[in-house]
């Protein structure tokens, strides 16, 4: 009996097409050089409301529903007096999750294709959001745009935020790669 492998939509496309194209219209010598999607990183800070435990449950619960994989709680690496934060103390700040290969591929999928798309008033997402290394971030403020998520996990609303970290990348090169995945990025004002 043989076993077939399934490969994600997106990941098939990048190998078959989007690397020729990229490669073509960035003018780049080697296919090596074209830039990739290394990993996507899904994270949560939980602010004010830390000492809540239902609350900071109900975060690292969601990245866990969203992506499919465990969470890593956060905690202080400074002491913050104004902020009453205590280096390493017992509660969370934070939750994250860092996705790769088959994962990282089916996310950016059902990120672009479904949970962007459900965004209230949604005109894009910006094309500024560019670090000097060409890694891109997004901003959600409500985690109820994924369709995994339960009546009940919408009762505490926060935010999330995701950020896909480009191999070779370039502000313009990764531009071009994730409007080849289909990323719906802002018009150009004229």
């Amino acid at each position: 009996m043989s076993t077939v492998k399934y490969e994600p939509r997106l990941k098939t496309l990048y190998n078959k097409e989007i690397t020729k194209n990229l490669k073509k219209e960035l003018s780049l010598g080697n296919i090596n050089q074209v830039p990739k999607l290394e990993k996507i990183i899904v994270a949560s800070g939980v602010g004010k409301k830390r000492d809540d435990k239902r609350y900071t449950e109900t975060v690292g619960l969601t990245i866990n529903k969203i992506t499919g994989q465990m969470t890593i709680s956060r905690l202080a690496k400074k002491s913050i007096a104004q902020f009453k934060i205590r280096k390493a103390m017992g509660a969370p700040v934070g939750y994250l999750t860092t996705l790769r290969n088959d994962k990282m591929y089916e996310f950016a999928d059902r990120l672009i294709n479904i949970a962007l798309p459900h965004v209230r008033d949604f005109h894009g997402v910006s094309r500024k959001s560019f670090d000097a290394q060409g890694n891109y971030n997004i901003g959600l403020k409500e985690q109820t745009v994924f369709p995994e998520i339960s009546f009940e996990d919408a009762q505490v609303l926060h935010g999330i935020e995701i950020t896909f970290v480009i191999k070779n990348g370039s502000k313009e090169g990764s531009l071009k790669l994730l409007e080849q995945f289909g990323m719906p990025f802002e018009k150009e004002a004229k």
